[in-house]
């Protein structure tokens, strides 16, 4: 990192990004291990460019940590408490924690900038596990997947973000049949689902479901997956948008 340009950037507004994937039957978000404290964790999220919209913002965001374009992204909700940031138990070792990894960079003026008030705007994604690629930020020492039911203790109000984002999305999931943004192209029956179950945390009816899928006109069938078993091969399906 050759220099931060505080001129490049929108002061005072950021964005975090709650990234959703699906694997083993688990709901899952991606997090970020900082390298400028002792086992920091967060939420991918960065600055917006004077040059760019806030969704585009996001977009180059998401693309910097998983190599992928034409995302699922939504805006659910922006966070502006007046004591967000400024009074975090995190600041301090976060400027200890920029100095040490280069004071030329990291001067006050620069550090105070970064510790402010931020007022965050807070997206979350939908993503195929299996098409992402991590890549690691400039302050990332690791990007992990996380079942959502296992995510440690992150930095500043990150965990009300995923919260927020979780209960967002449960509200658009069947409304806006997002869903199909977390598999594969081609999935049974039982796959879509599994991952309805694992998003609210219920069990469904196995006819009432499949029923309720096949009525929203979205599904094209395919030749049927095989198993190895006579007679219960299930059918194939993909989402054809309307």
């Amino acid at each position: 990192m050759n220099e931060f340009n505080l001129d490049q950037y929108l002061p005072h507004l950021s964005i975090d990004c709650v990234i959703f994937g699906y694997e083993g039957k688990e709901l899952k978000i991606l997090i970020s291990k900082s390298k400028l404290g002792d086992n920091f964790w967060a939420l991918p999220g960065g600055y917006i460019k004077k040059s760019e919209g806030i969704d585009k913002a996001a977009s180059r965001i998401l693309y910097e940590r998983t190599a992928l374009k034409n995302i699922y992204l939504e805006q659910f909700r922006v966070f502006g408490h007046e004591t967000r940031i400024v009074e975090s138990p995190y600041n301090e070792a976060l400027r200890l924690g920029y100095l040490q990894y280069d004071a030329t960079i990291f001067t006050e003026e620069v550090i105070s900038w970064l510790t402010d008030r931020f007022v965050c705007i807070g997206y979350y994604a939908l993503v195929d596990i299996q098409k992402v690629t991590t890549q690691n930020g400039e302050f990332d020492e690791l990007l992990e997947w996380r079942n959502i039911q296992q995510i440690p203790n992150l930095m500043h109000d990150h965990n009300s973000i995923v919260e927020e984002a979780l209960t967002a999305l449960r509200l658009n999931f069947d409304a806006k049949l997002i869903g199909f943004n977390l598999l594969p192209e081609v999935f049974t029956m039982r796959e879509i689902q599994e991952l309805y179950e694992t998003v609210y945390e219920r069990n469904f009816a196995n006819n009432n479901f499949q029923k309720k899928m096949l009525d929203l006109k979205v599904l094209e069938r395919l030749e049927k997956k095989f198993t190895g078993a006579q007679n219960k091969a299930p059918y194939l399906y993909r989402f054809v948008k309307k």
